[in-house]
């Protein structure tokens, strides 16, 4: 069993037991969430439970620490079994399966179409994804879906994430996507369709007089619409509005505050952190000022350092930066000071050196190579809105430039920089969530908020990014520079 419960632990348990009320808990960093469903499962009478988890990862913990009559599972675990159910044909999951369907569809154009169409290609993918985590349907197409996004609507959306689209492109799109749902039908699925499919073209879901749900802040539209379908009585529903730091990839804003609306949920909150130390409660009070400790806590360290190098971080410290940039920098010159690094979670590495590769031949010099970078970067902001993603990937390929005396001495450098494995880790503050360290590193604090970040809501999530990073230090944190790194 679970420690004692705190008085806030204990008033969630309480409700939970005493009411048959749905409840919304707001639960600060590290204020122990994971434990907090523990007791209410532990304390209800025995009966059929879903603890839904946002990943896999979780999932597994949550079912090691849950007792027999509770199910722990992924969104998408539920939605794979309801599709199995509804589907005629025998369910198999390829993860290539978008990427297969477009590569059809582009290798069918003429020759000068199909040019166009692959220096796309990576974006009609993204678009592909958003599609399915939005809950949009081509029109004309499958009238009996449930629609939850018009067509004006989702292509507004992609021209501010991504870029504007011709009707040319967005017709690709359309077109991949009616014959992704086709194969749907006939079996063959992908992660997106395991919640697209069911929730939106019909599905037969389990019930269960109790479902919980974590790391709600981050759920889609089209996890919002699965959930309605799931919850028959009682929803109990954990997550952190400060930690909402993914708008850009899909997360529905203010999405806690739609599923108490929803569910007319009772909030109630868990401020005592159990991960961080004195010192960085105080200081995350800027975005959460109710943030507590328990009296047992560390002091801990918080400090500025105006100038630092390669010795001064200790091995399997974490250096978290709110862009990719500086950390690509600063894993260069750790790298040349003899330091072993691991970049974590950079999907977007193996798209950075396709750009270098098609900037020019790699014999071209540094000088000629920053030139095509300014060239790609102006030409890219013209045909899309999505003004602070461009401008970081042209600061990237600056970084991967300055290393090379020759594009292909720079393509050489980014490949490989991908593939290092060491003891300190580097990586973005939207990567950072849900994870913890005793040394973390803030590099470049006045990055946030970013100067691209216009409008309210923006704002509050650059606040958020933030918040989590400075809320994964379990001992020590330091506030550095980039231009305080000093090379030995």
């Amino acid at each position: 069993m679970p420690h004692n419960p705190t008085p806030e632990q204990q008033a969630i348990i309480d409700a939970a037991v005493q009411t048959n009320e749905s409840i919304l808990v707001n639960a600060l960093a590290g204020a122990a969430k994971t434990t907090t469903l523990e007791m209410i499962c532990h304390a209800l009478p025995v009966q059929p439970i879903l603890s839904l988890a946002f990943n896999k990862r979780i999932a597994d913990e949550m079912a090691k620490r849950l007792p027999g009559h509770v199910q722990a599972r992924t969104l998408n675990s539920v939605g794979h079994r309801v599709w199995m159910q509804t589907c005629t044909g025998r369910v198999s999951l390829d993860t290539k399966k978008s990427y297969n369907i477009l590569k059809q569809k582009v290798d069918a154009l003429p020759r000068i179409d199909r040019t166009d169409a692959y220096d796309a290609f990576g974006d009609l993918m993204k678009a592909m994804s958003k599609a399915k985590m939005r809950g949009y349907v081509p029109d004309g197409k499958y009238p009996n879906a449930e629609r939850l996004i018009t067509s004006d609507e989702f292509w507004d959306s992609i021209e501010r994430e991504i870029q504007a689209f011709s009707e040319f492109e967005q017709s690709i799109v359309n077109d991949a996507l009616t014959e992704s749902i086709r194969l749907a039908y006939a079996g063959l699925i992908d992660f997106d369709d395991q919640i697209y499919m069911p929730t939106l073209f019909g599905g037969s879901f389990p019930r269960f007089p109790l479902v919980m749900c974590d790391e709600v802040q981050d759920l889609s539209s089209i996890n919002h619409a699965m959930l309605e379908k799931l919850v028959t009585q009682r929803l109990i529903a954990v997550g952190d509005p400060y930690q909402s730091i993914y708008g850009f990839r899909g997360a529905r804003r203010s999405g806690m505050v739609a599923l108490k609306e929803r569910f007319n949920m009772r909030e109630m909150g868990l401020s005592i952190s159990f991960r961080c130390p004195k010192v960085i409660v105080e200081n995350a009070r800027f975005r959460a000022p109710h943030m507590e400790y328990p009296e047992w806590a560390e002091q801990g360290l918080l400090q500025s350092l105006e100038e630092w190098d390669a010795q001064s971080i200790p091995d399997n410290a974490a250096i978290i930066c709110r862009n990719n940039a500086p950390l690509f920098s600063l894993a260069f010159r750790l790298l040349r000071s003899g330091r072993g690094i691991k970049l974590v979670g950079f999907d977007i590495g193996s798209n950075l050196v396709r750009i270098l590769k098609k900037l020019g031949p790699v014999t071209m010099l540094r000088e000629q190579v920053e030139h095509q970078i300014d060239i790609w970067e102006r030409e890219q902001k013209l045909k899309s809105k999505a003004a602070a993603t461009i401008s970081d990937k042209a600061e990237c390929l600056r970084v991967f430039a300055s290393f090379g005396r020759s594009l292909g001495e720079a393509i050489i450098y980014a490949d490989n920089l991908f593939k290092t494995q060491g003891p300190i880790q580097l990586l973005s503050g939207h990567k950072s969530k849900g994870l913890e360290w005793d040394t973390v590193f803030h590099l470049d604090p006045h990055r946030i908020p970013s100067p691209y970040s216009k409008e309210e809501d923006e704002i509050e999530q650059e606040h958020n990014v933030r918040y989590v990073i400075e809320t994964r230090a379990k001992k020590t944190m330091y506030l550095v520079k980039m231009e305080g790194f000093l090379d030995e």
